[in-house]
């Protein structure tokens, strides 16, 4: 499994980012990208050219996957909801990409942000759910593990220096 966090560069500076969970997993890999508007990814442009990424999200334009059984990398918008519809929207790119959305099995645990979407799912609750979803429940496990952490010691809207 593969996840790509295309990722608003604010949300790199960012103590309250979920998707910094991902990289610290070694189950499945995950590639953080990120986003500029006008020079994006080669490589994922051509991956979701091929149909081999596809786009997790509530909808999009393109074609909607009903199953991700044979889908082993998932692109997961990064930032916050009103960063990552910038980024859909502004990204033509993603307009084509196939996409998938899923039913949430548990209202959202993130609780350090203001504003958040109604029933929406944070970076690394959406892939804990995929993760569930593709049977990989060891691999769910630990990152629920290390989210658990981080919901009890992360401090709300606070600067991040990510190690190097």
């Amino acid at each position: 499994m593969k996840f790509t966090l295309l990722t608003h560069q604010k949300e790199h500076l960012r103590a309250d980012n979920s998707g910094a969970l991902l990289a610290q997993i070694n189950d499945f890999e995950t590639d953080k990208l990120l986003w500029q508007r006008t020079q994006p990814d080669e490589a994922l442009v051509a991956a979701i050219e091929s149909g081999e990424a596809v786009l997790l999200a509530q909808h999009g334009d393109g074609e909607q996957l009903t199953d991700i059984n044979n889908i082993d990398h998932l692109i997961i918008l990064d930032g916050t909801w009103q960063e990552a519809r910038k980024i859909y929207n502004k990204s033509g790119y993603l307009k084509q990409a196939k996409w998938f959305s899923f039913e949430q099995s548990t209202p959202s645990r993130y609780n350090l942000r203001r504003n958040q979407v109604a029933g929406g799912l944070c970076t690394a609750e959406c892939a804990i759910e995929v993760l569930k979803l593709k049977g990989l429940d060891g691999s769910a496990d630990k990152l629920a593990g290390l989210f658990e952490d981080f919901l009890g010691s992360a401090k709300p809207n606070t600067q991040y220096n990510p190690p190097k």
